[in-house]
């Protein structure tokens, strides 16, 4: 009996799958602490990446960092924690907040990278704490060498305006010194278009709007990052950045009145000539004694000034009459150093013990003018009459330490234990229009508990307590841009910061021969003192609201994640990721009493994309869809109630490695014209009276962006 040969069909691709799959094999191993995945520079080479980020992006289960800190987030505070993926080059952090480790992915060539580790486990010898997974980018040392990266780029908005960009990188190793250099162009126009409706109370129709509001915008940056091995025993790591973001923006507005017999047309036209600028020093100096104790000093120095004048304009018969003049002017310094020594106690613990102290300052003020009589207008108000006592400037400081304590413990080869403990307080301090000074002490215990069922199936829980990082924009007086009906909006002194205290269980599972990650999230996060809108009316006719503390409440995320590629369909080297997350939350509303959601908390977000890599020919390609379950977003206010929707999010992109190791990549943004809309009830009084004075409709959007990269390497 004759047996019928495979067709060559099926031969090319018996032989392009046990290639594929012999390759991961080869490239990608585990460690025997079981919990540590090491991929080597191999395992990238059929991919032909262009730098380290590229590599990242090929490995299952790993999220590529994004930009740094700063104050302007209510996140966690200071150095020492950080939750998610976290970052190191050759085992060290980076030491910075806004010079992003994702930009120092970007200036490293791929042909530096010795292997890339995925660290699971916990470590006296890791360089972050409280992460879920370590990934540390480990760079080949044997040789000196120079590498320059380039890519010139070019981005067409949905109104046809065409805007260029482009990096330049060096980086290299020359003896005991690494470092590497950028200057990066990023263009970052955006033109959003709003279309808006209200009827009034008794639902007749009140009015239409049309807005075009147009940002001309190109971001600026210079960066470097520079270590050098001063001995095998110790080293020194520099990091710095200058930043230029201007970002001057017109708008043109449209108003259609419907209330009388015929309609009448409103023409306003806003010039927001915005400067902003900020720079960041940062360092760190490492010692490791012979028995492998090591003390470490880090230090980081940063500074943001942003300039925003806004002028409002009635246009009239060929004339234009100033109606509004807002100038918002704010510097954020930062100044942080921490120490800590290191130091090995019984088999497999660590103790680390130091000291952080941190110092934030900002300086702001508002000058917020309105036409009236000739005689009381001032320049420095363009020309109109300053309101109120908004024109001095404000300053809002704290000085914060915090002495911790961090034990790392691995109780047996598949449990390992981090405990840390640490005591903060803190004096906050305003001056200016309002003098306010206060003192703050927590204290802050957590416990990441780590058992790894097997090599590839590990439980994480960590309970913890944690401090909410401040907005110090909340303390002054600022602008309201989400409200034309509402130029500015108050300060509160008396803010405190939020305490939280969280449980996290996470089980994650690595499916065999690098097939792909699966993880499942339960988070749960009590808030204590939350940030949210509160009543700060002087009286009943003059009704007004600020941020402020609201009281408690929780709130809880269920999350299912997957990363797989598709091996079982013959598509080694197709990988498909997605994530399915719900979430929930509760606190009384200080405004109607009654028992709602956090503000602007949705229901959940559901994201699936793919990744398709065509080694033969150096072509990948892939897709993202992200959409978030809308009902029940809502902000509520003294005056108005708002309630928020969005469509769903796509975006997508092709890559082709050509001629020269030139790289084309094309990208697509908001595939889908994903616009957001609001619906917001506005009262006549009190929200809690319930008269409805006005409804609006409003949805905006900045449409499709098409983008072309070309990168390379000499």
């Amino acid at each position: 009996m004759t047996r019928n040969k495979p067709s060559s069909a099926k031969r090319v691709l018996c032989t392009l799958i046990l290639s594929a799959l012999s390759a991961q094999l080869s490239a990608q191993t585990t460690l025997e602490d079981g919990s540590t995945v090491v991929y080597e520079a191999d395992y990238f080479t059929e991919y032909r990446p262009v730098n380290a980020q590229d590599m990242l992006r090929r490995i299952p289960g790993v999220s590529i960092p994004n930009g740094g800190g700063g104050n302007a987030s209510r996140g966690g505070r200071g150095l020492g924690g950080g939750g998610g993926d976290q970052v190191l080059i050759n085992g060290k952090r980076t030491a910075g907040k806004n010079n992003d480790v994702g930009g120092v992915l970007d200036r490293i060539t791929a042909d530096q990278v010795r292997h890339i580790e995925l660290i699971r486990g916990t470590s006296g010898e890791l360089d972050v704490r409280g992460s879920s997974q370590v990934v540390n980018v480990v760079l080949f040392e044997e040789l000196d060498s120079n590498s320059i990266s380039y890519e010139v780029n070019a981005d067409r908005y949905y109104d046809g305006t065409v805007q260029p960009g482009g990096s330049l990188a060096l980086s290299g190793k020359q003896d005991k010194l690494n470092y590497s250099f950028g200057i990066v162009a990023e263009p970052r126009y955006d033109h959003n278009v709003r279309k808006e409706n209200s009827i009034l109370g008794d639902f007749s129709p009140n009015d239409t709007i049309r807005e075009d509001r147009v940002r001309e915008q190109t971001s600026y940056e210079l960066t470097s990052n520079i270590t050098y091995e001063i001995n095998p025993q110790s080293s020194f790591r520099l990091n710095a950045l200058y930043g230029q973001n201007d970002n001057p923006t017109e708008v043109d507005r449209i108003t259609t009145d419907l209330t009388g017999n015929t309609p009448t047309l409103l023409t306003e036209y806003e010039d927001i000539p915005g400067e902003r600028d900020n720079w960041e020093l940062g360092g760190d100096y490492e010692y490791r004694r012979e028995n492998g104790d090591r003390f470490k000093v880090l230090f980081i120095s940063n500074e943001d000034n942003e300039l925003s004048t806004r002028e409002r304009y009635v246009l009239d018969n060929g004339g234009a009459e100033k109606t509004l003049y807002l100038s918002s002017d704010k510097t954020t310094r930062e100044r942080i150093v921490r120490g800590s020594y290191t130091m090995g106690l019984y088999e497999g613990q660590a103790l680390e013990m130091g000291i952080e102290r941190a110092q934030t300052i900002q300086d702001s003020s508002l000058k917020y003018g309105i036409p009236g009589d000739e005689a009381d207008r001032s320049d420095s108000y363009g020309g109109l009459v300053p309101t109120g006592t908004l024109g001095a400037t404000e300053t809002v400081e704290e000085i914060r330490y915090e002495p911790f304590l961090v034990h790392n413990w691995k109780i047996s080869p598949k449990l390992s234990l981090e405990s840390s403990l640490v005591w903060e307080t803190s004096e906050l301090t305003q001056t200016g229009l309002t003098y306010n000074q206060r003192d703050f002490q927590f204290l802050k215990p957590k416990l990441d508990i780590r058992y790894d069922v097997t090599s590839r199936f590990q439980l994480r829980t960590v309970l913890a307590r944690d401090v909410r990082q401040l907005s110090f924009s909340d303390f002054v007086a600022s602008t309201d841009n989400d409200d034309n009906d509402s130029d500015t909006q108050v300060g509160n002194a008396n803010l405190a910061p939020e305490t939280t205290f969280t449980a996290d269980l996470n089980a994650e599972y690595r499916l065999p021969n690098d097939t792909g990650v699966l993880s499942a999230k339960i988070f749960y996060m009590e808030h204590y003192d939350k940030i949210e809108r509160i009543d700060v009316s002087t009286s009943p006719t003059d009704l007004r609201s600020t941020n402020g503390n609201i009281g408690d409440g929780d709130m809880w995320i269920g999350r299912l994640d997957a990363d797989v590629r598709l091996g079982m369909l013959g598509l080694p080297n197709v990988l498909v990721n997605s994530r399915f997350e719900l979430r929930d939350s509760e606190i009384e509303d200080p405004f109607l009493g009654i028992d709602r959601r956090f503000t602007n908390y949705d229901r959940g977000r559901f994201q699936l994309g793919f990744r398709h890599d065509v080694p033969r020919f150096n072509l990948n390609y892939g897709m993202e869809m992200n959409t978030r379950f809308d009902g029940n977003t809502k902000r509520y206010d003294i005056k108005d109630l708002e309630i928020s929707s969005s469509d769903v999010f796509v975006s997508a992109f092709a890559e082709v490695v050509a001629f020269g190791g030139l790289t084309f990549r094309f990208d697509v943004r908001n595939v889908t014209n994903n616009e957001f809309c609001r619906e917001r009830r506005r009262f006549d009084g009190h929200i809690r009276d319930n008269v409805l004075k006005e409804i609006e409709y409003q949805c905006s959007g900045s449409g499709r962006v098409m983008s072309l990269k070309i990168n390379g390497t000499f």
